[in-house]
């Protein structure tokens, strides 16, 4: 997988287009991600009757595909694909722009 926990990436397509953001989790099985406030929605809350549960509209983070997202480089500040480099027994990513590690 080519995205990780804490990386900084910008929506490319969608409602939330051009919006950055870090990523908070990775779904690999479903080739997903949550990116912190973005992709939010909407949902109607029923109370479940007790005490201290109320009701009301509740904003939910939803995940969203991974190819919607696009990795910002540290060192440039561009939007780039990720790319590797072998180096010794590690494999590193890199920027396929700045060929920067990152």
């Amino acid at each position: 997988m080519k995205y990780k926990k804490n990386d900084e990436v910008i929506v490319t397509i969608g409602k939330d287009k051009g919006k950055k953001g870090k990523i908070e989790k990775v779904i690999p099985k479903k080739d997903q991600v949550i990116v912190a406030g973005i992709n939010i929605s909407k949902r109607h809350k029923k109370s479940q009757g007790g005490q201290g549960n109320t009701s009301g509209i509740v904003d939910l983070i939803k995940p969203m595909k991974i190819s919607k997202v696009q990795l910002i480089c540290p060192k440039c500040k561009l939007p780039t694909r990720v790319g590797y480099r072998i180096d010794g027994k590690e494999k590193l990513r890199i920027c396929r722009k700045c060929k920067d590690t990152i």
